[in-house]
């Protein structure tokens, strides 16, 4: 795993299950941080940074669901396993809607679980380097059509995630408004090419970061050096 130490949200109230997982996570070299209340887990969440969310669905104060939808809308740089003794498959379709990374069914192997944990973090890291670029920590998360910064959930529209999408994954190409609105809407869209100078406006508005350049005379273009 490297020399990093990879913290971990730990949400379990069984006692004994939570001692001895944690336990073994802790001889794997992880940080962990245990709670036993749903609650308790989204505090923690608002105030800490985790690479690593093991989520029990059936807790007090708040179920893992609930943690699982907070991480997702303000934590999107977090993987999730979800941890339960529900194997119905409802709640393990409701978890993958939530974008879970994997859904354990107790009772659990310790080892089979730091295994899966070593797995999502392996191809979590991996994503996030290849995704993240020079502006602080923007990135896309595809299949959730979700952009962050910085961990952070940006406010974009489906037609303003798009357009930003577009231009993020060619940054060394100028776009036309016309190859722009085909990106967005197909050939669905009838009107005016200018709407895309209004979505740009909008987009800007919510980036942080200045990285949307306009070419004049031909249209926009991603300025990773910005």
């Amino acid at each position: 795993m490297g020399e990093e130490k990879f913290r971990v949200l730990f949400l379990e109230d069984e006692p004994t299950i939570r001692e001895v997982l944690t336990e073994y996570m802790l001889i794997s070299g992880y940080e962990v941080t245990g709670t036993d209340r749903g609650d308790r887990a989204i505090e923690l969440l608002s105030k800490n940074d985790y690479h690593i969310a093991v989520l029990d669905i059936m807790v007090p104060g708040a179920d893992g669901f609930e943690v699982l939808r907070y991480i997702q809308e303000k934590k999107g740089d977090t993987a999730v396993i979800m941890l339960t003794a529900l194997g119905d498959e409802k709640s393990q379709v409701k978890a993958f809607n939530y974008y879970a990374d994997d859904y354990v069914i107790k009772p659990v192997s310790p080892i089979i679980l730091l295994k899966r944990m070593e797995t999502i973090l392996r191809r979590t890291q991996r994503k996030q380097e290849k995704e993240e670029v020079g502006q602080g920590g923007l990135y896309l998360k595809e299949e959730a059509y979700c952009a962050f910064y910085q961990g952070e959930k940006l406010p974009l529209t489906l037609s303003e995630y798009l357009l930003l999408q577009t231009l993020f994954h060619s940054p060394d190409r100028v776009f036309t408004r016309e190859q722009l609105i085909l990106s967005i809407f197909n050939e669905d869209y009838i009107g005016n090419d200018r709407i895309i100078d209004a979505h740009v406006k909008n987009l800007r508005k919510k980036l942080p970061v200045p990285c949307i350049k306009t070419v004049i005379g031909v249209g926009y273009q991603f300025d990773r050096e910005a």
